[in-house]
């Protein structure tokens, strides 16, 4: 079905826009790139894979540039990069990867 996210700066309250993001899957040798993309205004990716049939059971990664957000905004982050890995079980289903991110922290879960 796909891969998607959703980042929340609850340093400013509000959806972190023109985040990059990079989705890569191990293919048991490498990790191989599958897409790239930045958030939206509401801090969105609604698909991280271009071709949704790219998707299939194995482990992901998935790699957000903090330190450019952070910059652009004067600050400079803690975390350089922020990086989910997640295992997809069910190629058929959604898998939503948010993170909640402040210049100092972040955390992630699966959502929905």
């Amino acid at each position: 079905m796909g891969i998607s996210t959703h980042i929340l700066d609850q340093g400013l309250g509000r959806p972190a826009a023109g985040v990059a993001v990079l989705l890569e899957l191990d293919d048991g040798v490498e990790w191989t790139t599958l897409g790239r993309a930045v958030t939206d205004a509401d801090g969105r990716i609604k698909a991280l894979l271009t071709d949704p049939s790219q998707c299939s059971a194995g482990v992901y990664r998935v790699t957000f540039d903090l330190d450019a957000y952070f910059a652009a905004q004067g600050k400079v982050a803690f975390y350089p990069q922020a990086t989910v890995q997640f295992r997809v079980v069910d190629a058929a289903a959604h898998y939503h990867v948010p993170l909640l991110l402040n210049q100092f922290g972040y955390s992630t879960y699966r959502g929905s």
